[in-house]
């Protein structure tokens, strides 16, 4: 198969290390362009770009890949398959059209379910317990198109977004290859999406992360795996910003307190909720590095009886 691969971020790192491995041809590596990037804005090249140009692979980075002329390039490239890998633009119906057989994009999560931006985010913050990987025929529409392969993948309890991304990266570039496999054999069975199951997973904002201390411990738990670790669930302990890494759920006593911290020992920072207790066990100051309850505490005083707030707290003043 002669392959053009389309992807960005870290994400599609595997399928592609997996394609250049493999006996497929693959002629051109597509990418968004260079953009500014960390606290010094510098501008900086994709993870994918930088893979492809070790790799010795031709570079694409059109502004948008609907333009004339990235179609007319790609034609050229005269493709089996294009491969899309978390790739950031939306393909018209024109670079659609190009290559013999079809654009195939791979999906973290199993369609319908959660289509958009944050799969694998929004599957940690509603609990479920099971995700997947999804292989599908692309079409103008938002992760629309017709189901090729899925494999299901457990969530377990320790997951993060990132530990999740990790594995699903993984599972689906071996699934990817499995694909082509099955498309090259001519044994590839596409079906249609039942658009009445549909689910969205919008893109992440930092605001989302904002804890509401009357949710239940065990919501609030998921959400900060879930934003882990970007942007993060956070709250303020005075005029201090606090984004939470790590916790786990205690059982709650009554008449307990919806945010106030109600036992500070070196196994965590427990602190009451709408339901349950919630155990910080790491947290990431604003400014510092991530770190264990136990190092915050010997540098940092917190007493029980005191609210972890939605907001900074203006500082006490006092008047002569």
């Amino acid at each position: 198969m002669k392959i053009v691969f389309m992807g960005t971020p870290e994400f599609a790192l595997p399928t592609l290390r997996k394609l250049t491995a493999s006996p497929h041809e693959t002629s051109a590596v597509v990418t968004q362009p260079d953009r500014p990037k960390g606290r010094g804005r510098g501008v900086a090249a994709s993870p994918v770009k930088q893979f492809a140009i070790g790799a010795g692979i031709d570079v694409l980075q059109p502004e948008k890949c609907r333009s004339p002329e990235f179609v007319e390039i790609l034609k050229g490239l005269a493709p089996d398959l294009v491969v899309v890998v978390a790739f950031g633009q939306i393909l018209s119906a024109e670079v659609l059209a190009v290559p013999r057989l079809f654009c195939m994009n791979l999906h973290s999560s199993i369609l319908p379910r959660y289509r958009g931006a944050a799969p694998i985010n929004r599957a940690i913050i509603n609990g479920d317990r099971e995700t997947g990987i999804t292989t599908m025929k692309m079409d103008t529409g938002l992760d629309t198109g017709d189901i090729l392969l899925i494999r299901h993948v457990p969530i377990a309890d320790a997951d993060t977004a990132e530990t999740l991304h990790d594995r699903l990266a993984d599972i689906g570039a071996e699934l990817v290859l499995e694909t082509i496999a099955r498309a090259e054999a001519g044994t590839l069975q596409a079906t249609p999406q039942d658009d009445a199951q549909a689910t969205y997973a919008p893109k992440l904002n930092k605001e989302e992360g904002l804890i509401d201390w009357t949710s239940e411990a065990a919501d609030i738990r998921n959400l900060a795996r879930g934003l882990f670790p970007w942007p993060g669930a956070f709250t303020f302990h005075h005029q201090r910003r606090l984004m939470l890494c790590h916790a786990q759920v205690a059982p709650g006593e009554p008449g307990d307190r919806p945010g106030r911290i109600e036992r500070v020992s070196e196994a965590g920072i427990e602190v009451g909720t709408g339901r349950g207790r919630l155990v910080i066990t790491e947290l990431k100051p604003e400014g510092k590095k991530q770190m264990t309850a136990r190092s915050f505490l010997a540098g940092n005083k917190l007493t029980p009886g005191e609210l972890l707030q939605r907001e900074p707290r203006a500082p006490d003043t006092k008047q002569n």
